[in-house]
């Protein structure tokens, strides 16, 4: 495997980085048009249209969009079908999932100041979201769980799943998880036209007030696309994973970590940064020995070779720089005191400490959310959670004198604005001395 070597006392190091790091989201022209026609057909003729673009790209035969929607007695039979082992760790991974979710619900609070003005913050859950699951033969019931146990837990009154079934393959996985996160309703329909359905509604699917979940490029595109109309999770870019390591660490631990995130797809990126040249020696040894074992070999080699990196820094310190710059997904401290080490972080998607605490852990049942900030938005965005599912409404209720109190204030400033309406209807409830 050609697998870059970077050295940050190289004079063009930034530049190298710089260039490893580039990614372009933006989706081609074709794709694009191809989206846009989807949405304007979805969003003016309904039902036909979704049930159109299905029999078209999916090959399902369905006389009308209400034959694409799963009983919900069909998730409890799927449930009950599978393998004792997939049902165990399902629900167990749950249970650790919605206890992490417990902990991130936002609280509403008030407080009331002399002159008897209340002030606050109203906490409500969103009415509806919609969950886009990837479908056929990519069946992810990790994602299901993800996105769906946080929404519950906001108390989203309702869940509105839509699933592609490609000629049909239904993954009864997914359909377990669905079951035991609570999912509402399931649409076998997939694609931008999905994601049109969600955002729009339809005589038969119902308008969501937020679209969650990943999904190929015309699905990413069609979230991008109709966020303002409906709230979205985020657009997200290929897997990451960058690992700190001081040496220490099995080369063979360190090799499969960064495996774990290229086996993903191609664009995949995985970066190793340590202070020691011999362990970065003995790390890309072991890549070229476990790769031969891999069943995704292939996808592995062209992720590493193109968008993987091992990086000689000068010192743990300088492994920090460089990670706070990357901003990773998910980030590994494989160092001897990783909570330390860690208090210097600043952007990241995901945490993981030490040498026992692998990435593929928090793919699936750590607790924390799996959806993550890519491509360099751990600077400004944070990880999926129950937050995303509940919206903040501001409380102002003024008494008689705070009314009269800020009045003045807002009177001074309306007019400094030239809005006199504003200030008139402040300065009504201004109270008048009397003479």
């Amino acid at each position: 495997m050609d697998i870059k070597r970077l050295d940050s006392f190289e004079s063009d190091f930034r530049a190298r980085l710089d260039k490893l790091l580039a990614w372009d989201s933006t989706s081609d022209e074709a794709v694009f048009k191809t989206v846009s026609e989807i949405l304007k057909s979805v969003k003016n003729q309904g039902d036909s249209a979704v049930l159109d673009f299905s029999l078209r790209f999916d090959g399902l035969k369905a006389k009308n969009l209400a034959d694409l929607e799963m009983p919900l007695d069909r998730l409890r039979e799927a449930y009950d079908g599978i393998d004792h082992k997939d049902r165990e760790a399902l629900e167990q991974a749950a249970l650790r999932i919605r206890t992490y979710a417990e902990r991130q619900k936002l609280e509403s609070w008030e407080y009331t100041e002399p002159d008897g003005t209340l002030l606050g913050q109203q906490v409500n859950p969103l009415d509806r979201v919609g969950l886009y699951v990837p479908g056929g033969k990519a069946a992810y019931p990790s994602s299901v769980l993800m996105n769906a146990i946080p929404a519950a837990v906001a108390g989203v009154a309702e869940l509105v799943m839509v699933v592609p079934t490609p000629r049909g393959v239904i993954n009864e996985l997914v359909l377990a998880a669905a079951h035991i996160a609570g999912v509402n309703r399931v649409f076998t329909i997939g694609g931008a036209q999905a994601v049109a359905a969600l955002a729009y509604g339809t005589e038969t699917v119902p308008a969501v007030d937020k679209i969650v979940g990943p999904g190929n490029i015309y699905v990413a595109t069609a979230k991008r696309m109709v966020f303002g109309t409906v709230g979205i999770d985020m657009v997200a870019g290929p897997s990451e994973i960058l690992v700190i390591c001081d040496g220490q660490t099995d080369p063979d631990w360190v090799a499969m970590d960064l495996f774990s995130q290229a086996e993903h797809d191609e664009d995949a990126q995985a970066i190793l940064l340590s202070p020691d040249a011999d362990f970065l020696d003995a790390v890309q040894q072991s890549i070229e020995r476990l790769l031969e074992e891999m069943p995704r070999k292939d996808i592995i080699d062209q992720s590493m070779s193109t968008r993987g990196a091992l990086i000689k820094v000068a010192s743990l310190d300088e492994a920090v720089e460089v990670a706070n710059f990357i901003a990773p997904e998910h980030l590994e401290l494989s160092v001897e005191n990783a909570p330390e080490l860690a208090r210097s972080i600043r952007h990241a998607g995901a945490i993981f400490l030490g040498r026992y605490t692998a990435e593929a852990l928090g793919d699936y049942c750590a607790g924390p959310n799996h959806v993550l900030p890519t491509s360099r938005s751990a600077r400004f965005s944070s990880p999926l959670g129950v937050y995303d599912f509940q919206k903040r409404s501001s409380l102002i209720g003024c008494s008689p004198r705070g009314a009269s109190d800020l009045g003045k204030i807002a009177s001074i400033l309306a007019r400094g604005e030239g809005l006199v309406a504003h200030a008139r209807s402040a300065e009504y409830r201004i109270k008048r001395s009397r003479p």
